[in-house]
């Protein structure tokens, strides 16, 4: 009978009795291995790059990177490793951002050890998983959204700053306007850019200028 190869996990998460806990749990059972620990963002990014587990388990709320970063980061560069969201946060902005970032599970830290490992053995098969408060969160609000027959707007899964820049681009300020308007680097606003057009699935400025019309953003007889 041939030897079952473990599934390789990297823990992500500030808080070292957290990792140690969850390293406990995951290596109780025969088919997990945990082969590394970050403490942040940058860390668990880093240690994705050199162990190329299948999984890496990653808090959100984490210092230097937080997890959505260090998410878009790891499904960006190493599409492969699969990342399942171990959070406190039962925060529908949180649930949408990490799943667009390109995270495969979501698991509330209250739920049961059983959810967790069941949770990071079906990401690694391919599959998605979401906590059953947040699936049923996630089913209510379509449900509601259905019956009054009002479109998901795509715009409620920017963050406060992302909607400060998107309505200055719609405005037709340009990025090194923008940084000056708000006092940020220009870097800082290039990469608030890059996440709107991702999370409001567009590709380019023009595309961004039509979807402003399109919502009331600017007006196109002003």
């Amino acid at each position: 009978m041939e030897s079952m190869t473990p599934i390789e996990v990297v823990i992500a998460d500030d808080h070292t009795i957290v990792r140690q806990g969850l390293r406990a749990l995951l290596e109780t059972q025969a088919d997990i291995r945990v082969v590394g620990e970050a403490e942040d963002g940058a860390e668990a990014v880093r240690l994705a790059r050199q162990l190329q587990p299948a999984v890496v388990i990653m808090d959100i709320t984490m210092p230097t990177m937080d997890g959505l970063a260090a998410t878009r980061v790891i499904k960006q560069d190493l599409p492969h490793i699969h990342v399942l969201i171990l959070t406190m946060h039962e925060n529908d902005e949180y649930f949408f951002q990490v799943l667009q970032a390109g995270a495969a599970g979501y698991v509330l830290k209250r739920a049961a050890a059983s959810d967790l490992i069941t949770a990071l053995r079906a990401v690694t098969r391919g599959e998605v998983f979401l906590h059953p408060s947040v699936a049923k969160k996630l089913v209510s609000d379509y449900l509601s959204r259905a019956k009054t027959g009002e479109t998901p707007d795509m715009r409620d899964h920017l963050t406060h700053r992302e909607h400060e820049v998107l309505t200055l681009i719609a405005e037709g300020l340009s990025n090194r306007e923008i940084a000056d308007r708000l006092v940020l680097g220009l870097s800082t606003v290039q990469t608030h850019y890059s996440h709107i057009l991702e999370k409001l699935g567009l590709q380019k400025r023009s595309e961004l200028i039509k979807y402003a019309l399109r919502h009331g953003l600017i007006d196109a007889n002003g």
